[in-house]
C-alpha cells in the first residue's frame, strides 16, 4: 500500500494495492501491522456503513469530548469526502482537504481524532464504510456548517441535499469565536 500525507497534521491518505482481473478484484482493506507501521495504531471498536444517493451531503460531524478516528472508505460508487481540522492547538487548525474516494480506486482516508468529518454522493449511489476508534454518542455529537464561508470548502455539488441536522449546523465562528476568523 502506499500512504500519502495531507496536507491536515495527522491526515493519511491510504492507496491499497489492488489485484484484478478480468473476473474482479481483491483488496486488502486491513492489516493491523501494517497499518501500525503507517502510525494508524489506535484500536478499532465500531465500523458502520452508509448508502446515499448523488447529491446527498452528510457533514461536517464530530464528537466534542470523544473524538473518533476514523478509517473511511467506498466500496462502490463515489464520494468527494472532506476533513476539517478543528484541533485549537493544531498547526493545521481551520484547514480542510477533500479527496475523490470511489469503489474504483478502493482509496481510504484516515481521519485522525480531532477532525470533523462530511462526504458529498458525486455518483449515482454511494456505500460508504467508516471504521471507528470510539463509539459514537448521540448527545456527544458535534457538526460545522458544510457551506461556512471562513472554510470556503470546494464541494462539487451546487445545492446538496442535507438533514435537518446538517442544515442546523453552527458556523465556525460559532463555534470557535471571532477569533477564530483567521488562522495561523
Amino acid at each position: 500500500m502506499e500512504v500519502v500525507p495531507a496536507p491536515i497534521e495527522g491526515l493519511l491518505l491510504i492507496k491499497p494495492r489492488v489485484w484484478g482481473d478480468a473476473r474482479g478484484f481483491f483488496v486488502e482493506t486491513w492489516q493491523q501491522e501494517r497499518y501500525a507501521a503507517a502510525g494508524i495504531d489506535l484500536p478499532f471498536v465500531q465500523d458502520n456503513l452508509s448508502l446515499s444517493g448523488h447529491g446527498i451531503l452528510r457533514g461536517l460531524h464530530f464528537q466534542k469530548t470523544r473524538p473518533q478516528g476514523k478509517l473511511v472508505s467506498v466500496d462502490q460508487g463515489s464520494v468527494f469526502d472532506v476533513a476539517v481540522d478543528i484541533r485549537p492547538s493544531s498547526p493545521t487548525f481551520g484547514q480542510w482537504h477533500g479527496v475523490e474516494l470511489t469503489g474504483a480506486n478502493q482509496w481510504q482516508l484516515w481521519i485522525p481524532p480531532g477532525l470533523a468529518h462530511g462526504f458529498v454522493v458525486t455518483g449515482e449511489t454511494a456505500l460508504f464504510r467508516y471504521k471507528c476508534t470510539d463509539y459514537y454518542c448521540p448527545e456527544d455529537e458535534g457538526s460545522l456548517r458544510w457551506n461556512d464561508p471562513f472554510l470556503n470548502i470546494a464541494w462539487p455539488v451546487a445545492s446538496p441535499q442535507l438533514s435537518a441536522k446538517d442544515q442546523a449546523a453552527p458556523s465556525w465562528r460559532d463555534l470557535f469565536g471571532k477569533g477564530a476568523d483567521v488562522c495561523p
